[in-house]
């Protein structure tokens, strides 16, 4: 399996080696075949199949893995079509999920993924987290892989921010935050300002260029968080409070 992640699907023998994914059919039901997920049922058309065969962001998960602990609120910002908040669901146990995502395709397949695997601890949110709370334009890539808040977007979607969102009632306080929202994450962060100093969550952050990069560690570290990478993508940080 190791071995075959590994091919390029750009090189002759990667596009050999792939070509019967092409056979499966994208409406198929088909457990995730390796890593924390094994054996949850996951739609082959919902994403690229790395997720299904489980090795996708296997760094990623393997660091949620280590730290997440039962009885926990975690927050999935980006949750695209539910990966991260199934595996959430399941490390938290008794605790609470939020999923956040805007994208009405993402959101189906989302609530899809989640009533097959009986995640009743997920509450799933249609929102775009950013630093202020109303209407912005968001454009979706292609394959609904990505997506981003931009005066060029393709839909509308409403927006929010982690503080106002906690200050009203409408969702727990954080214990940890992933967060993988195609560029936005400065914004996000200034967002949630009082929920990082108050609660000190411990926060999976992927940034998308280097100047959101150099923006997002500087505003983190001002808040007392200590950063390192996951795995050997120097854009892929755990962030954790220096006194927790």
């Amino acid at each position: 399996m190791t071995e075959f992640r590994t091919l390029s699907h750009t090189t002759k023998l990667g596009k050999v080696a792939r070509y019967p994914l092409k056979l499966v059919p994208p409406t198929m039901v088909m457990p995730v075949l390796t890593g924390k997920l094994r054996g949850k049922r996951w739609i082959v058309g919902s994403g690229t199949h790395g997720w299904w065969l489980g090795w996708h962001e296997s760094e990623k998960q393997r660091a949620i893995s280590e730290e997440v602990r039962p009885n926990t609120v975690f927050y999935d910002l980006g949750a695209n079509v539910g990966f991260y908040s199934l595996l959430a669901s399941m490390l938290v146990g008794h605790g609470r999920v939020f999923s956040f995502e805007p994208v009405p395709r993402n959101l189906s397949y989302l609530k899809r993924h989640l009533d097959l695997n009986h995640a009743g601890n997920v509450d799933v949110q249609a929102l775009a987290i950013s630093d202020k709370t109303g209407v912005a334009r968001f454009r979706v890539d292609e394959d609904f892989s990505m997506g981003h808040i931009s005066t060029e977007g393709d839909i509308s979607v409403q927006t929010a921010t982690l503080d106002s969102l906690v200050q009203d009632g409408r969702i727990l306080p954080p214990n940890y935050i992933k967060m993988d929202i195609e560029g936005a994450e400065h914004e996000a962060l200034l967002g949630a300002r009082e929920c990082f100093e108050r609660y000190k969550p411990t926060l999976f952050l992927a940034t998308h260029g280097q100047e959101v990069h150099e923006q997002c560690c500087g505003l983190l570290k001002s808040w007392g968080y200590e950063l390192s990478s996951i795995g050997t993508d120097d854009a892929e940080l755990l962030a954790v409070p220096r006194a927790r």
